[in-house]
C-alpha cells in the first residue's frame, strides 16, 4: 500500500532528512586518504544519535551498522571494516537511513577520497546528474516510467555507462522500504501515476562498465554488492516529496546546488 503523506508528515520527514544532509556535510571534511572506514561508521553513529536521529539500518534483516560503505566497484550495501584504509583516488559511497519522532528519511552520496582520475570524477558527475534528471521527472501526473527513462536514456544511451537494474528506488515512510518501487530505467508515460503526498527515494548506481552486479555470499558478508565486472560506481539518492509545487528533496544538503541541477 501507497502511504500519501500530509504536509506535517512530509515537514517531519524534512527534519529527519536534515539529520542525514548534516551528517553528509561532516562526512566532506572527514573522508581523507589514511581514513579507516570504521570511523565512518562510527561518527555517522555517534552524529545521527547525537542530533535525536535513530540509525535505522540497524537490525534491518540482521544488518549491524548504522551506514553501509561501499569503497570502488563495491556498489552498494559494502561493510564498514576495521582496518580497511581509504587511499589516495579511491571512490566511497555511505548511505543511511534515519527515523526522527516515527519519520524516515534516506540518502547516498559519494566521495572523491584525496585526488580521484578524471575518469572517476567523469563517473560521480554522471551519476549525481543522473539522480537530478530523474527527481526532474518527479511530479504529479507523471508515471514512475518517466523517472526511469529519462535517468536511463542519459546515463545507459547518452553517455554509455552501465545503469544497476538490480537495485532500485522505493516509497519511504512509515517504514525503511515502501511501495512503489522506482527502478532508473523504464519506458515514459508507463507506470503507477505519481500523486501529491507520495515519498519516495531515487537512487541511481551507476558503474563504470556493465550494470551488472553479484553479491557477496561469504559468511562474514552476505551483503556487499560489487560490479561484475569489477568496474568502478557511484552513488548518489535523495528522499523526496511529490508536492503541487515540484519536487521536494527532503534530504538536500544544499538547496542552491540542487537548484543548479533541476
Amino acid at each position: 500500500m501507497i502511504s500519501l503523506k500530509s504536509p506535517r508528515e512530509i515537514e517531519a520527514m524534512r527534519k529527519s532528512g536534515a539529520i542525514i544532509a548534516g551528517m553528509h556535510h561532516m562526512l566532506r571534511d572527514l573522508i581523507k586518504p589514511g581514513l579507516d572506514t570504521w570511523e565512518i561508521e562510527t561518527k555517522c553513529k555517534a552524529y545521527i544519535e547525537d542530533h535525536g536521529g535513530v540509525p535505522l539500518q540497524i537490525g534491518f534483516e540482521g544488518f549491524k551498522y548504522a551506514v553501509t560503505v561501499s569503497v570502488n566497484n563495491e556498489v552498494a550495501h559494502g561493510l564498514p571494516k576495521k582496518g580497511e584504509i581509504l587511499k589516495n583516488g579511491d571512490l566511497v559511497k555511505v548511505d543511511t537511513v534515519v527515523g526522527l519522532d516515527g519519520a524516515v528519511s534516506d540518502s547516498a552520496w559519494s566521495y572523491a577520497v584525496g585526488e580521484v582520475s578524471p575518469e572517476v570524477k567523469k563517473l560521480m558527475e554522471v551519476a549525481k546528474k543522473g539522480l537530478y534528471l530523474g527527481i526532474d521527472q518527479a511530479v504529479i501526473g507523471n508515471r514512475v516510467g518517466d523517472i526511469g527513462a529519462a535517468i536511463d536514456k542519459y546515463v545507459s544511451d547518452e553517455m554509455g555507462y552501465g545503469n544497476v537494474r538490480q537495485y532500485i528506488g522505493h516509497g519511504v515512510g512509515p517504514t525503511m522500504h515502501e511501495d512503489p518501487q522506482i527502478p532508473h530505467f523504464g519506458k515514459a508515460g508507463h507506470g503507477l501515476r505519481l500523486k501529491e503526498g507520495m515519498t519516495i527515494t531515487i537512487e541511481p548506481m551507476v558503474n563504470m562498465g556493465g550494470w551488472e552486479v553479484e553479491t557477496d555470499e561469504t559468511p562474514e558478508d552476505g551483503w556487499t554488492v560489487r560490479t561484475l565486472d569489477g568496474s568502478w560506481s557511484a552513488q548518489y539518492e535523495h528522499t523526496l516529496a511529490i508536492t503541487k509545487d515540484g519536487p521536494k528533496i527532503l534530504t538536500s544538503q544544499d538547496p542552491e546546488e540542487d537548484a543548479k541541477y533541476l
